[in-house]
């Protein structure tokens, strides 16, 4: 599609702020227009546009498309996406460790347990960890104190969270992304639930498509955290 506007704008509305194209409020996918809470996520939406060229490119647009996911698909029934995330918390990364016999185990401790332990702490809570594949229950106890901590979260976090627990796979460490307390916390607990592909690929050779897909799976995660992050700027 060519470009079709000249100037980008921002616009106060009821609920937040609006991208405006030549005037023009930007609408989501599914008709709705296009407000998101806080002007710092709507400047942001609004520099995608302003750096396309002659011809928009969609794929240049994901903070977009985020966007029109937490309007179009999380804001009518947030209870749903957070029941989904909850079953990740049900079979977290974190908690899952190799062998105690084997090398990767150890490596796992090292990394994972501060993380699992300081996340316990903060939110009051005990995660079984698990020896190999079989799955053990985690207690409904602390499923509870997460289902009502991810429920509480504005249809934008939420969307930011989904994303990052599906790319790791593990609902503690989006959590714990999300409650960084400095700017490099989210790549090293990225960089922490690849440990076993990472100590794969130290194992057996790096394959370059492989690390294509983890290099992308990276930046997914970390826009995700940013989109989260400016949602409640």
């Amino acid at each position: 599609m060519r470009r079709f506007y000249k100037d980008v704008t921002l616009g106060a509305q009821p609920g937040g702020y609006q991208v405006l194209l030549d005037g023009r409020g930007v609408k989501t996918v599914g008709g709705a227009a296009q407000i998101v809470p806080t002007e710092a996520l709507a400047e942001a939406l609004a520099a995608e546009w302003r750096r396309q060229g002659d011809t928009i490119d969609p794929a240049s647009l994901p903070l977009r498309d985020m966007a029109d996911y937490a309007i179009d698909v999380v804001s009518p029934d947030p209870a749903a996406i957070a029941d989904g995330l909850i079953s990740y918390a049900e079979t977290d990364t974190l908690c899952y460790r190799a062998d105690p016999d084997e090398p990767l185990h150890a490596h796992q401790q090292a990394v994972w347990e501060p993380l699992l332990t300081g996340f316990e702490a903060a939110h009051g809570i005990t995660l079984v960890r698990v020896s190999g594949v079989l799955h053990r229950p985690q207690p409904e106890a602390s499923l509870a104190v997460l289902r009502e901590r991810v429920a509480a979260l504005d249809p934008f976090v939420l969307a930011g969270v989904e994303t990052m627990t599906t790319l790791a796979a593990s609902l503690v460490t989006a959590l714990a992304a999300l409650d960084a307390g400095h700017e490099g916390e989210p790549l090293a607990l990225w960089q922490a639930v690849c440990l076993e592909e990472e100590w794969q690929a130290d194992l057996w050779g790096r394959d370059w498509e492989a690390e294509e897909r983890r290099a992308r799976r990276e930046a997914d995660f970390l826009r995700a955290y940013g989109f989260a992050q400016l949602a409640r700027a």
